[in-house]
């Protein structure tokens, strides 16, 4: 009897503990609950050092075999974010501070996250893009067009990016917590010119007048904010070439972009105005514009000491020989751990866009030899390509048009920054495809009004092409706007590979240089079958598209996904933005308008397979 109530006892005493223990449960997840709507994603940030070999390398943009890396102006860095919705998708999005994204770097990096994740991360929802630096390593893509000059493939530069990569990505999924994301748009007027106007304005007249600037001004930011920690991060998509150091650099850097981002990441670090910025007059304009000086080699990127660096100094010489007895922590130890525990790493990136026909080098364009500006149709001096040149803000220092250019995009950063008050709310998606742009049929409007069923082919390169830009001009004869080509150069091109009647006709009216579609020895010289891809957050679309997008083109583009997007009249994407993310997930070159393509400057005699996919809709 007496085993019998006391059993009953406990049995009812248990209950009662379930009882309350579920009652508060309830309260606990009622009390959570509303937290948690508050934040619709989980976010999180990552970044790693991917600066490669700093010697004896070709570097990647200017295609000039005598530019190889003697040291490192400063490092490079790949930055991730990673947006997820709590128990749904998820979308990845890479920036390299490097020239571009390579199609075998992607491929690599997407094995070593299955093998990690699983399928958490794959083609669809990785993109991997980047900011177009003209100095940094090559030999990391895999098309004979795009590593000759760095004579083959470079394992080194390979496998710092992949591992870099790879690294901030696992970071960033480690980081993701519950947080909001903002975004936010302004003109930046002072840091691109176009430097291929004459074909520009071949774009129809009506086109162009729907636009102020020959060159799109917009900086588009997402901002990132930690439930607990508070910002953490911010992305941002502007358009101008990471062409601020020259062709004859030999030091490492991220440009631009690069200088840009390492500002903002000091700038959140400290927690108010970086040195950097120290040194801007009323105007906005850097006092070091009014001057000109000889070229400096120490670049003022370098911060001086900060506090940090001095307590590190002086925590190295606090310390004696110990003589085998264990020392206790100095106060200076303490202080310095104590301010970096528990305390997130800010991550900013400064992304390209539609660039193809956009410099930094904003002064102008003028002759080397004269100091006259240069042809305005073809870029020439006296007829000679190599003697044009175009002019950064800081010339003649192209350190300080580094740092200038630079500088006012972080400035406009952290103004969208500061200001940011539109929250991105709604679905994660994405979209990816594969597309063999050699081939495609398209539909498209003839002067009459009529539709004409046209074909793309293989990709070529034109006499134009050899001329370079005024970024990085060419050498021999070339010029840009060439339309005709010359006999001389036509038979060194058979040399390699004589292009057939079908393929001169398809290009028209490109004369071709050299038939890089086509050739397949040791293996392709170029690609044709090319990834393309969406990505949702929200209200922001980022189209990755995997070459250079002239301005005009990357307009067209913009619109007809809107167009696409807003066709269904739901309102779900009534209020939505749309950014273009260039040389994303590998690299083909240029993307340019029909109109454009007609006058043959550098942008438009790269791959005639990619005209078709930029013509008006």
């Amino acid at each position: 009897m007496e085993a019998s109530s006391s059993l009953r006892f406990q049995v009812s005493r248990f209950s009662s503990f379930k009882i309350w223990l579920c009652l508060f449960l309830v309260l606990v997840l009622q009390n959570c609950s509303p937290a948690l709507s508050d934040s619709p994603y989980l976010v999180g940030m990552g970044s790693y050092d991917i600066t490669g070999p700093a010697a004896d390398v070709n570097m990647m943009g200017y295609a000039n075999a005598e530019q190889i890396a003697s040291g490192i102006h400063f490092r490079l860095k790949a930055r991730a974010f990673i947006v997820a919705e709590p128990n749904g998708k998820r979308v990845v999005f890479v920036n390299l501070d490097a020239c571009m994204a390579s199609q075998l770097v992607t491929i690599k990096v997407l094995e070593r996250l299955k093998a990690r994740y699983g399928d958490l991360y794959n083609e669809n929802n990785v993109a991997i893009s980047g900011i177009h630096t003209h100095a940094g390593p090559g030999g990391y893509l895999q098309y004979v067009v795009y590593i000759v000059t760095s004579l083959g493939f470079v394992r080194q530069s390979f496998d710092v990016i992949v591992n870099g990569i790879e690294q901030c990505i696992v970071e960033a999924h480690n980081n993701l917590h519950p947080g909001k994301i903002y975004v936010n748009k302004g003109d930046l007027l002072d840091a691109s010119v176009n430097r291929s106007p004459s074909a520009y304005l071949n774009n129809p007249a009506e086109e162009r007048g729907k636009y102020k600037y020959n060159v799109d001004k917009e900086m588009t930011l997402i901002k990132f904010v930690d439930d607990e920690s508070g910002p953490i991060g911010s992305f941002n998509w502007f358009a101008t070439h990471g062409t601020s150091m020259s062709r004859t650099n030999s030091l490492i850097s991220g440009d631009n972009k690069g200088a840009a981002a390492r500002f903002m990441e000091d700038w959140a670090e400290q927690n108010g105005i970086p040195k950097q910025a120290a040194h801007v007059n009323h105007d906005g304009l850097e006092s070091s514009h009014m001057t000109s000086r000889l070229p400096r080699r120490v670049s003022p990127i370098i911060p001086e000491p900060n506090e940090i660096t001095d307590d590190l100094v002086q925590l190295a010489s606090s310390y004696e020989a110990s003589g085998g007895r264990r020392l206790s922590s100095s106060s200076i130890t303490k202080r310095i751990r104590s301010t970096q525990q528990n305390r997130p790493k800010f991550v900013s990136a400064f992304c390209q866009s539609n660039c193809g026909d956009v410099s930094p080098n904003v002064l102008g364009t003028f002759c080397i030899d004269t100091g006259l500006p240069c042809d305005f149709n073809h870029s020439t001096c006296n007829g000679k390509n190599e003697l044009c040149y175009g002019r950064g803000p800081g010339y003649p220092d192209e350190f300080e048009s580094t740092h200038i250019i630079g500088n006012r995009q972080f400035q406009k950063a952290v103004d969208l920054f500061s200001s940011a008050s539109e929250e991105i709310q709604g679905k994660i998606d994405y979209r990816h495809t594969y597309l063999d742009f050699s081939k495609l049929e398209v539909n498209v409007r003839t002067s009459t009004g009529s539709q004409q069923v046209v074909k793309t082919c293989p990709a070529a390169m034109g006499f134009a092409f050899a001329a370079g830009t005024t970024d990085g001009p060419g050498a021999f004869d070339f010029k840009q706007g060439d339309v005709k080509g010359n006999p001389f150069w036509r038979l060194v091109r058979n040399l390699l590979k004589t292009p057939g009647k079908e393929q001169v006709e398809c290009q028209a009216p490109k004369p071709i240089l050299l038939d890089t579609g086509e050739m397949k020895e040791p293996y392709d010289w170029a690609p044709a079958i090319l990834p393309i891809q969406i990505i949702r957050i929200g209200q922001l679309a980022i189209l990755c598209v995997p070459g250079e997008f002239t301005t005009m083109a990357g307009r067209r583009l913009r619109d007809a996904v809107k167009a696409v997007l807003t066709s269904d009249n739901s309102g779900e994407f009534n209020n939505i933005h749309v950014v273009l993310a260039g040389l994303t997930n590998t690299y083909s070159q240029y993307i340019t308008t029909f109109e454009e393509y007609e006058i043959q400057r550098y942008e438009v005699c790269i791959c005639a397979a990619h005209l078709m996919f930029s013509l008006r809709t």
